[in-house]
């Protein structure tokens, strides 16, 4: 597949300060790009650049087979689709909302007609078609948005947050039948979120951005699994993240010594190099102390429990190594082990399971 949209050298300023700022970027036709930051990131100045709402210091955006400098806005414009965090509806009724952008692009009425009620019936609201725009909920809201976004048939459409404000049952269904659009439309996207799941559910590329810079890009398995350096692996939810230096590689397996503790991880690392030893707390299994049965995993370590925090229907779990080691168990799992705080536990994780990042 062909970019269609690529980004080169990009700086954006807000009032001189430097806001954002990305080397390279780009999406493929009928991929969807998910960027993911926490808050002041630079997220949504990136997604205003796009639009052309904002000017670039410096740098390079082509869309399609042309710099974007060299196209005409409002027919730029005209290609793309936007859906905010608030949805932003005329005064009307849910038919006109949608049939707002159809209209501006001079369809014939039976053409518009024709592809509003297709997308009120594919976002499940024809029954809303004639109602009031400001007698809908924020789902409702948020479906209609979308409707009138893809019933333009954009070349791109660009998602900033849509569900950050909605609660969770009707996030999770509006989440759920976006993916299966995206799927069925093959629609180029970028979506912008500080929500991991929704990255990992719609994303077939992440970008993180942190601080107003690009630090990682790639399949949503890859910067999860394997982040660039420790601010990435922090934000994608890596939470033991220890220092340590390669003692000994052999076998595809490296030795790291961590505080005086011999663990291993998978992969080739020149020994005496520094490393961060970075493990995600769902790879970790706890164990009674004494009850740790046979297994492939290569590391075990034992400790006492700091600290047992309940978290939906998990336990976060510390445990003091040597070194902090976070875990998540079931409930279930907690309360068979009868986990508690100064307890005395084995915990263990696979080679594989483990990450270095060269320092």
């Amino acid at each position: 597949m062909s970019d269609l949209l690529a980004i080169r050298d990009l700086l954006v300023c807000r009032e001189k300060q430097t806001v954002l700022e990305i080397d390279r970027l780009s999406v493929k036709k009928g991929e969807v790009l998910a960027v993911i930051g926490p808050n002041g990131a630079g997220k949504s100045t990136l997604l205003l650049t796009l639009s052309r709402l904002i000017r670039p210091a410096r740098g390079e955006i082509t869309f399609g087979d042309q710099p974007l400098e060299a196209q005409n806005d409002l027919e730029y414009r005209r290609r793309i689709g936007l859906v905010l965090q608030e949805p932003l509806l005329l005064n009307t009724s849910v038919f006109e909302n949608v049939a707002a952008g159809l209209r501006f692009r001079h369809l014939p009425k039976e053409e518009i007609t024709r592809r509003v009620d297709a997308w009120l019936a594919r976002l499940g609201i024809s029954h809303l078609r004639d109602r009031p725009a400001a007698k809908l909920s924020g789902g409702e809201a948020q479906r209609v948005s979308l409707a009138r976004a893809f019933a333009i048939a954009p070349s791109l459409l660009l998602l900033d947050e849509p569900f950050s404000a909605l609660d969770s049952p009707t996030r999770s269904r509006l989440l759920e039948d976006l993916q299966s659009l995206l799927k069925e439309t093959g629609q180029t996207t970028i979506f912008v979120t500080h929500d991991l799941d929704e990255a990992l559910l719609l994303g077939d590329q992440v970008a993180v951005l942190l601080a107003g810079r690009l630090r990682q890009c790639g399949r949503p398995e890859q910067v999860f699994a394997e982040p660039a350096d420790a601010d990435v692996a922090a934000f994608v939810g890596v939470e033991t993240i220890v220092s340590g230096r390669v003692v000994a590689c052999r076998d595809g397996r490296v030795i790291v010594d961590a505080n005086g503790l011999y663990l291993e991880a998978a992969g080739e690392m020149n020994p005496g190099r520094t490393v961060l030893f970075c493990l995600r707390p769902e790879d970790v299994t706890l164990w009674p102390k004494d009850g740790v049965p046979a297994s492939s995993a290569r590391n075990r370590l034992t400790g006492r429990i700091l600290r047992l925090t309940s978290q939906g229907p998990l336990f976060r779990v510390v445990v003091d190594c040597g070194f902090p080691l976070m875990a998540l168990v079931t409930r279930a799992s907690a309360r068979e082990m009868s986990l508690a705080e100064g307890m005395d536990v084995s915990a263990s994780f696979k080679a594989s399971a483990v990450h270095l990042i060269p320092r």
